[in-house]
C-alpha cells in the first residue's frame, strides 16, 4: 500500500522543476512556446519555423492571416475552415494573451499592428545590441530565421545564453 503512494510522490517531485521551468507563477516563457495545433505546423511550419504565436498581438495574427495570399511575396492561401482555425488558435495565443508583461512594456500600436516579428518593439528591445549585417551573415540570412542563432526556438528557447551567433 505504501510503494504505489511513495512511487507517486517521487514522480511527482521529480517532474516539479519541469512545471516550474514551463509555467511559473507570472506566467514568464509561456508566449515563446509553440502550444500545440496540427493545423499550424503542417500549414505554417511546412515554410518556416513555427513562430510561438506569443510573439505577435492578436491583430497583427487576424492581419496577417487575412492576406495570405500575398504573405511575404508569396500565395499561402488556405481554405477557410483551415485559415479560420489557424487564425483562432494564433489570437488565442496571441501577445496580450499570454506574456504579463506585453501590455506594460511591448504593446503595439493596435492602428498598424506589426505583420513581422522582427518589427515588434519586444523584437527591438531584446536584439538592440545586435548589429545589422549580423542578421545579413550567410549563416542568419535574415532577422527572421531564429534558429540560425537560437538553436532551440523551435522548442520555445529563446534564452540569452544558449545564443551562438553564426561567424561571417
Amino acid at each position: 500500500m505504501r510503494s504505489p503512494l511513495l512511487l507517486t510522490c517521487l514522480l511527482t517531485l521529480l517532474t516539479l522543476p519541469a512545471l516550474a521551468d514551463n509555467h511559473d507563477r507570472e506566467g514568464r516563457h509561456r508566449y515563446r512556446q509553440v502550444p500545440p495545433n496540427a493545423s499550424y505546423r503542417a500549414e505554417c511550419a511546412s515554410c518556416h519555423m513555427a513562430y510561438p504565436p506569443g510573439m505577435l498581438p492578436a491583430a497583427s495574427w487576424r492581419r496577417m492571416m487575412g492576406g495570405l495570399d500575398r504573405h511575404f511575396g508569396e500565395n499561402a492561401s488556405l481554405d477557410a475552415a483551415t485559415r479560420d482555425e489557424i487564425t483562432a488558435f494564433l489570437v488565442l495565443w496571441s501577445a496580450e494573451n499570454t506574456n504579463p508583461k506585453y501590455r506594460r512594456k511591448y504593446a503595439e500600436n493596435p492602428a498598424s499592428p506589426p505583420l513581422r516579428i522582427t518589427s515588434t518593439v519586444w523584437f527591438r528591445h531584446k536584439h538592440d545590441e545586435i548589429r545589422p549585417d549580423v542578421f545579413r551573415r550567410k549563416g542568419v540570412g535574415s532577422a527572421a530565421n531564429c534558429v540560425a542563432c537560437h538553436r532551440q526556438a523551435e522548442r520555445g528557447d529563446f534564452d540569452d545564453d544558449s545564443v551562438r551567433i553564426p561567424p561571417r
